[in-house]
């Protein structure tokens, strides 16, 4: 099973972030209200904050928009060659994609190829010219003996009747010509990962096979995902077209299915999708709890306890499993008077720092299945066989190759004992380690209220396997422990960048990896450390590699509650966490010590 990935595409096995940006960032609602400074907008510095966060969630990649520039919420798109700049400018989002790819994290951007808005520059010039316009077939039926609210003295078809929406004709082959060479270009440019095609169930399905052989020319793992609805997901979702679309028929299931004692719905929904002959026989779906235009999770089930099992089968059932921001902690959100605002709240990473702290432990489970996602390749490429089910019981198993992951859930107010059809042997609850024994074709479980197991056979030997290489006097701690420890210090030193091993006595180090490089030494053991020691920046200083013939300057980077350390031999540079003035100057100096960009990043 070790290659497993090697023959699963890097978005079939992925953890997706979902990021409204506009909303998430906190601009001006309407265009019109910008007024740019000087400097371009730094959103996208800021948002790089954020991938610390992502790594601990287990995130694989990133679905970011709308991010084009546009007239108000992002989809009247004014300039498809152009970042919204209420966001920063081309530049900084190049920047920032280089910096998720750093973390091995992809960006997949929104397309919005259905309509324009009324400012893109074929529609100006539709009103200025009519019928002597070289682009008054770009739009749907245009009748220049009609009117609209706007009074351009003709009409148009629009998306939903909405008039700010222009609907664009995907028929004509000088549209599509340039909505595909859009795509080129955020290829080239940015190095994106994906898109997804917002309003895909009413796109040309021509536009969609030109787009898809497009993908596969441009970057051969370029992922098409579609918002689709409703309907036969195979018809968008095969070979010749897209990827993935969004499975909004599993998100009502999973929150309705919960609140009515209903795993049955449940049930059906993934017989009828993935189960043998089902509908989807190519792809995977793109799971969902949350997005952009539904309310929140929390608003939507009748008791807050649901939400552990909603999302543990959004990351076990067959699909792509996802969080849309602020999902981690909780955020209630409701749609009113036809506002979407409260379900794309701006969050500051202030925020976003205190709120992980207040729902640590909701955080700290969905960054466990994030991480059985990463480690288990039946969660990825396994079948779907349904075990058990009841009204308010249900167990499966995903089944590959070496490796069987059960799951089971309890949707009960009282504790449950379930036997489930299961192979015998070993099995490992992944959560907690435990370890149980199959026998007779049978594993009875005791359910808490409300709960849910996701137990492991094969090709796992327990979430800690691997990371007892740190030091022998020393073992990892649990994050628990961590936080009875008031840690004072938290960060990343490298060992191979120390010229004493005497400093380490005094960490207490509670994860390792190994990171490849181009540079030599070409392997690199990082180590997660973290520290009471008040003294521990001027001792680091102290031990630092600074020889030329060993790499050049290295340094160790840590942070306190309100400070971030980059600490070289004999120098410690520091800034306040959000002094952005700050940081640019210790980011000076640091390029004067020899640190390349890449490593800035």
């Amino acid at each position: 099973m070790s290659d497993w990935k090697e023959n699963c595409p890097w978005y079939e096995r992925a953890v997706f972030y979902h990021i409204y940006p506009l909303g998430m960032c906190g601009v001006p609602k309407h265009h019109i209200d910008f007024v740019p400074g000087d400097v371009p907008e730094q959103h996208f510095k800021e948002m790089e904050q954020l991938l610390a966060h992502l790594k601990r969630l287990g995130v694989t990649a990133l679905y970011i928009g709308p991010l084009f520039e546009s007239e108000g919420h992002g989809y009247e798109t004014t300039d498809y060659y152009k970042v919204d700049s209420r966001l920063g400018d081309n530049n900084s989002f190049k920047h920032f994609v280089e910096a998720c790819h750093k973390e091995n994290i992809r960006v997949v951007v929104d397309g919005v190829f259905n309509h324009s808005g009324r400012s893109f520059f074929a529609f100006q010039d539709l009103k200025q010219k009519r019928e002597g316009s070289a682009y008054r077939d770009w739009y749907c039926n245009v009748n220049f003996w009609a009117n609209n609210e706007f009074n351009d003295g003709f009409s148009y078809e629009a998306w939903h009747g909405y008039n700010i929406l222009p609907r664009l004709n995907l028929w004509n082959p000088a549209v599509r010509g340039y909505l595909l060479d859009v795509v080129r270009f955020w290829c080239s440019e940015f190095d994106i990962d994906g898109i997804r095609l917002d309003c895909a169930d009413v796109l040309h399905f021509d536009f969609m096979k030109e787009l898809r052989s497009l993908a596969n020319r441009v970057k051969p793992d370029f992922w098409l995902m579609g918002e689709v609805i409703h309907g036969d997901y195979s018809r968008w979702v095969n070979r010749d077209m897209l990827h993935s679309v969004t499975n909004y028929e599993l998100h009502k299931g999973l929150y309705s299915g919960h609140n009515d004692h209903n795993y049955f719905e449940i049930a059906h929904t993934v017989r009828r999708l993935f189960d043998r002959g089902g509908l989807v026989r190519e792809g995977k779906l793109y799971t969902f709890v949350e997005n952009h235009d539904v309310n929140r999770l929390i608003d939507k089930v009748n008791k807050t306890e649901h939400m552990k099992n909603i999302y543990l089968l959004s990351y076990t059932l067959p699909g792509i499993p996802s969080i849309y921001y602020g999902g981690e902690f909780r955020l209630h959100g409701v749609q009113a008077n036809g506002s979407d605002d409260a379900i794309r709240p701006a969050i500051s990473q202030i925020q976003y720092q205190e709120l992980a702290e207040k729902e640590k432990a909701f955080v700290d489970y969905l960054a466990m299945l994030g991480q059985a996602k990463e480690l288990l390749p039946a969660l990825s490429i396994g079948t779907y066989e349904e075990r058990m089910l009841t009204n308010r019981q249900y167990a499966f198993a995903r089944v590959s190759e070496g490796q069987t992951a059960l799951v089971a859930v309890n949707n009960d107010e009282s504790a449950a004992q379930v036997n489930i059809r299961a192979e015998s042997g070993e099995y490992i609850d992944f959560e907690t380690n435990e370890r149980m024994i199959c026998e007779n074709g049978t594993i009875a479980l005791q359910l808490p209220p409300h709960s849910g197991k996701l137990l492991v056979k094969g090709g796992f030997e327990g979430r800690d396997a691997g990371k007892k290489e740190v030091l022998e006097t020393e073992k990892p701690v649990s994050e628990k422990e961590l936080d009875k420890n008031s840690v004072k210090f938290e960060g990343i030193l490298l060992k191979e960048g120390i010229d004493s091993e005497e400093i380490l006595d005094g960490l207490t180090i509670y994860k390792v990896e190994l990171w490849k490089t181009e540079d030599k030494p070409r392997y690199r053991t990082a180590l997660y450390f973290s520290t009471t020691s008040a003294s521990f920046p001027e001792d680091a200083a102290k031990v630092m590699v600074a020889d030329s013939a060993k790499g050049g300057n290295w340094f160790a980077d840590f942070q306190d509650d309100n400070t971030r350390y980059l600490v070289f031999r004999n120098q410690i540079l520091s800034y306040k966490i959000g002094n952005e003035v700050q940081k640019q100057e210790v980011m000076a100096k640091c390029r004067e010590l020899g640190v390349r960009e890449s490593q800035l990043n």
